[in-house]
Order: structure tokens, then sequence, then C-alpha cells
């Protein structure tokens, strides 16, 4: 078991933390909930919520309950008695779990994920490709659920003795859309995640939370993925996506019964310090065109962006016993609100306003995946009104997308690791979010796996010249993409040095990657003084298009006599290629974003060699640097080697 205190200086995620760390879990505790006979009232489901002491999962005569714990069916919510002990409504497809009580540990699996769930399935699910949930018989006469104390908490208690504060301080780390569809892809996920997990120390993260769009559509790759990941020294929480879906599955209420065998409830919440998780399921499959808005419904089995019924009424339940002062933090996989899908409302959430309305007057947060984009809503931001048949108010709270783990896909070619580069639809690179808590108050991070933790900007010039070159491939593309392209990389001359003609007409680029309407960007050129930058959510991102816009990724070929190893393939076996190399689908250009600064270069500066330090402060008053070297000069010169001279 691992110690309860750590002596040594440690670096982790970009942050040093104090010479005495306290662990607040215990991932150690390997076991799983306890059922007992069976109910001779199938109307009923009982239990207890005990202190497991001795760790073996099962309720021993000298263990006792833990009282004002919470309990649900997926639709009632109680609290346990001062024994530990709960009763509630059964029926069939329920599935009863705990919330996780703050000051408590409950056990995992051996790939780190949660038990605090028993799902009720006596028939099992209808047949389908991936098996969803096994017959489970009769209703338990029982089902406990067993805690421990947390070490965090332990070590609380002794200083609430002294009369001080107990620590409420932790992280979590949010990952959006690792989506792998292949294996290939899973292995990228070993190579960028899991690989920067198992070098990290995780002592102060209490979690991961992956926002959903865990596999690209092959649920059979749940359980290599599931070890993978698990590497990650903490315990992982998951939220179900539209690439998680048991296709094959007739109603909306089975549409996810593989994803709840593989990780749990669709929809369910837990407690840390004063903050309150909450995991929705807002993937509606097969959705129904209620509204006359939805015709994309009526084509064909798709989804939609929409909290059930049963789910409103769970959630208003399950905040009835949450006090208004902690901090409820929202984690689904359709965001409520998008800016890159700001005009579809399959991709945004319907009824948003029953959200808003029951988190009225307490501290929120909002945390999504699915666009494949970070992206920041203030309060105040982000209204709908009668947009692609949405009526959604602004939010009350503030709201993240998180990005995602895969990037675009895992699309683009590969980078040093042999993983492919895949820049995010808004220019942001593939990564996961790091959030520290402070008691009902958060500070949130972006990290780009393999980066180090600082890299927060990328930054580049947006010239006349480059904008013909984009011009020219996205005119190819949009005509059909035959043939050979009209340019390629190399006739994009050096973007870093701008002919006399051309200063007037250039401005200079910084993709804050994690910026938000509350972020200041500025940029000082020859350490003068600071001018200040412009948000632009309608600039062409250089930095990102260079690497969408000509992807060799596309010519690979070989005589191997194996068809699917010509080119590559991307999502369900879309082959990309073999072809010439040519850019990536347009809806994956990074031709617009709303974390994306410019500024003019001054027209007055002179012939020679300049430097650019690029500086964003955030809402939390830390900045970022990121400084560049670029060239003002009469003319470009010439780009390749002067055989001439030796003439």
């Amino acid at each position: 078991m691992r110690k309860a205190l750590s002596t040594a200086i440690a670096v982790t995620l970009g942050c040093t933390i104090p010479a005495t760390v306290v662990h607040a879990k215990n991932i150690d505790y390997k076991t799983t909930i306890e059922t007992i006979g069976v109910s001779s009232d199938a109307e009923i489901v009982t239990g207890k919520v005990f202190n497991d002491r001795n760790q073996n999962g099962l309720m021993d005569s000298s263990e006792r309950g833990i009282k004002n714990v919470l309990v649900s069916n997926g639709r009632d919510v109680v609290k346990t008695n001062k024994h530990g002990y709960y009763e509630l409504p059964a029926f069939d497809g329920m599935t009863v779990f705990m919330t996780k009580p703050a000051g408590y540990d409950i056990p995992v699996d051996e790939d780190n994920i949660p038990q605090f769930y028993y799902h009720h399935m006596p028939e099992g699910s209808p047949v389908l490709r991936f098996g969803g949930l096994q017959p489970t018989g009769p209703l338990p006469e029982a089902i406990n659920f067993p805690v421990i104390k947390s070490e965090k908490s332990k070590y609380d208690d002794d200083r609430k003795k002294g009369k001080r504060k107990g620590d409420k301080s932790f992280k979590m780390i949010i990952i959006g859309d690792t989506q792998p569809y292949s294996n290939n892809e899973v292995g990228y996920v070993r190579d960028t995640l899991a690989k920067e997990f198992a070098a990290m120390d995780m002592d102060d993260v209490e979690g991961i939370i992956v926002e959903g769009d865990v596999l690209g559509d092959d649920l059979g790759l749940y359980p290599r993925f599931k070890q993978i990941l698990g590497v990650a020294d903490t315990p992982q929480y998951y939220v179900p996506g539209n690439h998680d879906l048991d296709f094959d599955a007739p109603t909306d209420e089975n549409s996810f019964d593989t994803f709840k065998r593989e990780w749990g409830p669709a929809y369910y919440s837990f407690d840390i310090g004063d903050v309150h998780f909450v995991t929705l399921d807002n993937v509606q499959y097969p959705c129904i065109n209620h509204d006359g808005e939805h015709a994309f419904c009526d084509a064909s089995n798709t989804y939609n962006g929409y909290v059930t019924e049963q789910q409103v009424e769970w959630l208003a339940n399950d905040l009835a016993h949450v006090p208004m002062d902690k901090l409820v933090v929202l984690n689904m996989h359709i965001p409520i609100i998008s800016f890159v899908d700001s005009g579809s409302n399959k991709h945004q959430t319907d009824n948003a306003g029953d959200i808003y309305r029951l988190l009225e007057g307490r501290p929120a947060l909002a945390l999504s995946g699915h666009t494949h984009t970070l992206e920041h809503f203030e309060p105040g931001e982000g209204a709908r009104p009668g947009i692609a048949g949405l009526d959604i108010p602004a939010t009350p709270f503030p709201q993240i997308i998180t990005g995602a783990g895969c990037g675009s896909w895992w699309s683009g070619d590969f980078d040093d690791d042999g993983v492919p580069m895949s820049y995010q639809r808004l220019g942001a690179k593939r990564g996961f979010m790091v959030f520290e808590f402070d008691g009902n108050t958060f500070k949130d991070s972006f990290k780009a796996t393999g980066e180090r933790a600082d890299k927060q900007i990328a930054v580049s010039m947006l010239t006349p010249t480059f904008v013909d070159w984009y011009s020219q491939l996205l005119d190819w593309l949009r005509a059909g993409a035959d043939g050979i392209p009209p340019v390629n990389v190399n006739d994009l001359e050096d973007n870093m040095i701008i002919p006399m003609d051309e200063l007037y007409g250039t401005t200079l680029t910084a993709n804050v990657w994690n910026g938000s309407s509350a972020t200041k960007v500025w940029v000082e050129i020859d350490d003068g003084d600071k001018i200040e930058m412009t948000r632009s959510e309608n600039t062409l991102d250089p930095f990102a298009l260079e690497k969408q816009m000509y992807v060799y990724r596309y010519a690979a070929e070989s005589t191997s006599g194996n068809p699917r190893t010509q080119g590559f393939e991307l999502w369900t076996r879309a082959s990309q290629g073999p072809s010439s190399p040519r850019p990536s689908d347009e809806w994956m250009h990074t031709d617009n974003s709303n974390h994306l600064w410019e500024v003019a270069l001054p027209d007055d500066l002179e012939n020679g060699v300049h430097t650019a330090k690029v500086t964003a402060k955030d809402k939390y008053g830390r900045k970022y640097h990121e400084t560049v070297v670029f060239e003002i000069r009469d003319q470009r010169p010439e780009p390749f080697f002067r055989d001439h001279v030796f003439e």
C-alpha cells in the first residue's frame, strides 16, 4: 500500500508540489460491491453503505454503516440512515449506485475503474453486437456498498483536532475524446496519454474523467484500452459518447449497455472535497424529431444532444441533497453550447434550459467533449436564440469544451514519436486538461501531450503569400482534388521572412490554445513597448493550417500486397489514399478559432532580423510566453541551393 505521506519534492503537471503531500485516495483498495441472496420483494431494493475497515468488500459483523450517503436507482435519490441503510423503489433496467461521499474512497478494479454500482437487468440486454449486459437474474436481497476513509480525510481529522481547517485542495485530469477506431490507434493512446500518466506523480490527482467517445465505434477494443489507460495511478471515471453507442440497440434505453458493462452507469455523481461531480448521458439514440427541427433524426438512426426526462428528474433529486455552496461540475459528452458547431442542434444540448434552471443560484461548471476543440464560455456568453431550432439563453456559469486526446481523430502526419500530429479543429494540439480545485473554486490548465507544461501558444505570420498558397489548395480540394495539387509545402516560401511589399498586409497570429474572452494577449517586438493583440474568430491560423493543408501520409505506398497499408485509414475504415499528398478534409481546417489573437505588424519595421515575444495572461493571472524570430527583407531570398554561383 502506498504511504500516506511523501517527503520528496515532486514536480507534476508543471507545478511544484510542497514537500509534504497527503495522499487523498487509495488505489490499492481493490474489491467490489457486495450482493446478498435473492429479494422476496422485487419492488424494493435495500442495502447498506459501510466502512470496509478490513478492505475485503464484505460487510462483516464488526463493520458499521455510514449515514447520510446518497444512493440512487437512477431516478430517486435517498440518504442512508444512521445505520447506513437505504431503501429505494426497484424496477427492471435500473442501475443502483452510490454517490461517493467526500472524505471516503471507493474500491477500484485492477484497471482503476471505481466500483460503486449494480446493474439490475434480469433478462440482460437484447442481442447486441458487442454483448451488452448479461442477465443478472432476480434482484438481490441486499446491495451493499463498501467504502474506506481516505488517507487525506484521516489527516484532516488530525488537523481539526488542532482547530485547523481541513485541506480540500486537489486536482482532476479531464480528457475529451480519446476515440481510437483501431488497434493501431489504441497504440497511439498508449504512446501519448498513457505514457505521460505513467510518468506523472499522481499523488494529488484525485481522478481522471474521460468526457466520452472513449472508443470509435468498435467497442470490442474496450478491454485493451482499459488496461492501457489503467497505468494511470488514480481512479478513472467515464462519460458515454456517441461513438460508445451500441448502434444496433433498438431503443435509447439499451444504447449504452456495453458501455455500462465496462465502465458503470451512464450517469451518476460523486463528491470530492467541496465539489459535487455529476456525469450525464446527453446522447439520445436513436433520436426523435419531436419538434420538426430535427429532420436528421428522420433520415436514419442517429443521435442528438438531449438529456432525458428521467435524468432531469434524477438530477433534481440529486441536487436536492447537495449544499448550495458546493461547486457542481457537470460532465457530459455533447456540449451544452459550442462555437465551432454553433449552427447545429445535433451537436449541442436541446434542453439546456432545464439544466440551467436546476443549477440556478449554485456555483457550477460544465465540461464536455465531442467537437474536438478547446472552447471556453464565460457567464453571459453563448446564447443561441432560435439558431438551428435551439432557444438556449446565455450561460449562467462557465462552460469548457475540453479538447480531444486524439486531436482531430488521429489525423495528419506523424510526429517524432510516430503518432499523428492531429491538430484540433480550432488549432490546439491534442492533449488533456488539469483542474486544480480549492474548496468550491477552480483553475484550469491545458497540457499538450508531448510538450512541456508551459507550452501554450503557437505563433506564426499570416502573409499574403500564405493566403495565396492556402487558397490554391482549398480551391483544388473543393473542385474534387483530382490528380496532383497545384502547390505543395515546398511552394510555400519561408513564412517567417516578410518582404517589404507584404509588410503592410501581414498580421502576427497567436493561437492561445486554452484562451478565452478573459485572456489578455500582447506582443513585444524587439523588446519594445507592449502591443495589444485582438481576439478574432474569423482569422486563418497559418501555424495549424501549414500542417493540415499538406499531409504526406496520404502518399504511403508499398508492394507488400496489403491494400490496407496503402495511404492510411481514418474512422471506420475510411481509406485516405494512396494518392499525392494533399489537404485533410476542409471541415477539419483551422480557418477560424475562438482562441486566436492577431495584430498587424508595424509598417515601420526595418530590413533585418526581429524578435516577437507574445505573452498571454489568463483570467487567473498566470502568464505564458512564446518568442519567435522573423525577418524583414527587400524580397524573399532564393530558397534553394544557389548552384548558379558555382557555374
